[in-house]
């Protein structure tokens, strides 16, 4: 009886280990998810721009002191964003976007403490597996990447604009997605009761597909807010009165159009919305057909209602043209939905034993 016991705390001991890195991971997932929210509301409030240097270290602390605040305030003053947008604004006013700035990079570095310390321990614990450290080391780097990317967004809007540029900040939310991605992906891979080799059963190519058209509509949806497109041709299902406008295509050369020209941005962000919708309805449709667990059944109708809400909020927030509250929560309803994605492309290509 005691060798019967002592062997199966054995067993349970890995199942023990598995689950509080798996833990950690979650959390610092949604530290990512909340930090991809707050950079929404930087965006929104154009508090981007606010701290025109970029200090890992001592940026960690704000202005202590009156004289502080007023030195990083004529740092503001000299960028075109505040002589062209904001001139005689108020250094009160100036706090506010300050604080949304400063709490978004904050937490960018609460995260890296929060994955590195951890990681640190459970290395040292031997709680990481030898299959599993490159994944994590990969990550970790992802991370430090994401804090190089912001601060290359960030420059472009310190010399020539008043905003940053679309295709950096796409850049930006684009890498935030895919290590919020990276983190669930290994997270679930280490739930115990589920198969540790992935298979391409019938139907994964589908869930890869739809996960493959989220993050797609995310960097389209990156575009709109760079180009603040989601601020015109505020009437829906019509742009301006047609379903498809004149002007699409008036830049030259042609491809221009699908980053720099507005009207096309906001509808090609569109049109991928109806195909995202019809592509995820239909993948839950086939899934509950076939032969799938119900796990599988349940994420895939899970996926594509958050898919049909995301796209009526959308509609929401671009016919109330862009209000704060609705644009965080559009932002914040993407990174969800490709979350949602990841989980149910793993629960098709790792079932439940």
């Amino acid at each position: 009886m005691a060798h019967s016991q002592a062997l199966a705390e054995s067993r349970r001991e890995p199942a023990r280990k598995l689950a509080h890195v798996r833990t950690w991971l979650l959390v610092v997932a949604a530290l990512v998810f909340l930090m991809i929210s707050i950079g929404g509301a930087t965006r929104l409030t154009g508090s981007g721009l606010s701290i025109t240097e970029w200090q890992p270290i001592m940026g960690a602390l704000p202005p202590l002191s009156e004289s502080d605040w007023q030195d990083a305030f004529a740092k503001y003053r000299q960028i075109p964003q505040y002589q062209q947008v904001n001139r005689g604004m108020s250094l009160e006013a100036f706090k506010l976007i300050f604080w949304w700035e400063w709490t978004h990079r904050f937490l960018g570095r609460l995260i890296g403490v929060v994955f590195f310390l951890p990681f640190i321990y459970y290395l040292a614990t031997g709680q990481i597996t030898r299959a599993l450290l490159p994944k994590l080391a990969g990550i970790f780097l992802l991370g430090g990447l994401q804090g190089a990317v912001g601060w290359y967004m960030v420059r472009s809007g310190l010399a020539d604009r008043i905003d940053v540029s679309q295709y950096r900040l796409a850049l930006h939310l684009g890498l935030a997605i895919l290590i919020l991605g990276a983190l669930l992906w290994v997270a679930l891979s280490l739930e115990e009761k589920r198969d540790r080799a992935a298979v391409d059963r019938p139907g994964s190519g589908g869930a890869a597909l739809i996960a493959i058209l989220v993050f797609a509509q995310i960097l389209l949806g990156a575009l709109v807010a760079g180009l603040k497109a989601g601020l015109a041709h505020n009437t829906w299902p019509l742009m301006d009165g047609r379903l498809v406008p004149r002007g699409l295509g008036i830049m030259q050369p042609w491809y221009l159009n699908l980053f720099e020209n507005a009207m096309t941005v906001q509808f090609n962000h569109r049109v991928a919305a109806y195909v995202l919708l019809v592509a995820a309805v239909w993948h839950a449709w086939a899934v509950g057909r076939g032969t799938h667990t119900p796990h599988a059944r349940r994420s895939a109708l899970l996926l594509a209602a958050a898919v049909v809400a995301q796209a009526g909020l959308g509609v929401w927030t671009l016919l109330a043209q862009v209000p704060l509250a609705l644009g965080l929560a559009h932002q914040a309803g993407a990174a969800a939905v490709f979350a949602m994605a990841v989980w149910h492309l793993h629960a098709m290509r790792h079932p439940a034993r």
